[in-house]
């Protein structure tokens, strides 16, 4: 579940958030390709002398926050005052999350988090939410969860990993359906009708909880407050 988008709105976008992170907090780190442009630049305003936490939200932002010299900590030591994350869409305060397969974790972090700042590039921004929702399951609830989506009106697809044989693995060991409604009209009542899945961990739909958006684009960053 790969979308691309312009290095440079990237970067922007992702240092732009990162401006934001004051010295002595504790900072969730978000997990995809704009979140690890933020991630690098906190490791080099830490490396300038800049005092943070991290908490990461994925075996890869940890190996890249530690990559960065960046301490961390867990939630379970501290709370994030920030969390900065990318998203696969987003749509009037609404995101689609989960093309790294670490929604789960990231929901956690993100919403633990004072703050919640999204970093997307332009292409990411849309009138409503349309791309296909990840979904992470346990791996013994693939048959009943994908026959209940179907039952909402959804066609699931079991997420294959790209460089092996079989499906895509999870960080907390879960399958992953990435779940076609089409577009989605009420994202809540979409969330909470997959929330009720027996056998659903988490789903990739994010309601209402980011404070603001760092949009970049070729030559700037637009930041919406939602």
């Amino acid at each position: 579940m790969k979308r691309g988008g312009s290095a440079d709105a990237k970067r922007r976008a992702g240092e732009s958030a990162a401006e934001a992170v004051d010295d002595g907090m504790v900072v969730g780190l978000g997990t995809g390709s704009t979140a690890a442009c933020a991630i690098r630049a906190l490791g080099e305003a830490v490396d300038a002398g800049l005092g943070i936490e991290g908490i990461p939200t994925s075996f890869q932002s940890r190996e890249l926050a530690r990559e960065s010299g960046i301490p961390l900590t867990t939630l379970d030591e501290s709370t994030p005052d920030i969390a900065i994350d990318g998203a696969d869409q987003v749509a009037d305060g609404h995101l689609i999350k989960g093309g790294g397969a670490a929604h789960a974790r990231e929901k956690i972090v993100d919403t633990a988090a004072d703050r919640f700042l999204v970093v997307v590039d332009a292409g990411k921004v849309a009138d409503e939410l349309n791309v296909p929702v990840p979904v992470e399951i346990l791996p013994d609830a693939r048959q009943t969860v994908a026959d209940a989506v179907r039952a909402h009106g959804g066609d699931p697809t079991l997420r294959r990993a790209e460089c092996k044989d079989g499906p895509v693995v999870t960080d907390n060991g879960n399958l992953v359906l990435d779940c076609e409604f089409g577009a989605i009209t009420d994202p809540a009542e979409r969330a909470a009708t997959l929330s009720t899945l027996p056998g659903v961990v988490e789903h990739g739909l994010f309601v209402d909880v980011a404070d603001e958006v760092h949009v970049g684009t070729a030559e700037r960053v637009r930041i919406e407050d939602w």
